[in-house]
């Protein structure tokens, strides 16, 4: 059975940056699932798994883009340290969430003031190129109910 919308699609990966120092990877006894064309994965993992098959091995690079997308500089600001009470003593570096118009996002913060507050909406990886290496374990049709969900269920998945 091939990688295409609507399957679930269970793998290993481990993920470098662009100087080949590994990121994260996932547990060795629990491999993540992943609804295919439900947007719950970055577009370039996503489109390196279609018409791929349980036992392949994919090594792919990732531009920005296709991955957690280019930086932006318009999205550091200056905070009232007010507004990040909940997250405890502040550090640059750490990430915290924040409440914005469009609901919670996380933050890394860039540098504590006494009463300001400077952080970087900005995924952590946005514009790195970025390479996955890619181990299917599975792939299955999605339950219906993966597909009203809109994730995979169970052990790599959404479990509720």
């Amino acid at each position: 059975m091939k990688v295409e919308a609507g399957k679930v699609v269970s793998f290993h990966y481990a993920l470098y940056d662009s100087e080949g120092t590994l990121i994260e990877q996932s547990p060795e006894d629990t491999p993540s699932l992943c609804l295919i064309g439900a947007n719950n994965i970055i577009r370039g993992v996503e489109a390196a798994l279609k018409g791929h098959a349980a036992g392949d091995h994919i090594d792919v690079e990732i531009s920005p883009e296709d991955g957690y997308g280019p930086r932006d500089d318009n999205m550091t600001q200056r905070l009232s340290a007010k507004y990040l009470r909940h997250a405890g003593k502040l550090r640059p570096g750490m990430r915290v969430p924040v409440q914005t118009e469009e609901g919670q996002r996380w933050v890394t913060v860039l540098k504590v003031g006494l009463k300001t507050v400077d952080v970087d909406a900005n995924h952590p990886l946005a514009g790195q190129t970025l390479r996955f290496v890619i181990d299917i374990q599975d792939v299955r049709d999605a339950t219906a109910e993966e597909k009203a969900h809109g994730h995979a269920h169970g052990p790599g998945g959404h479990q509720h």
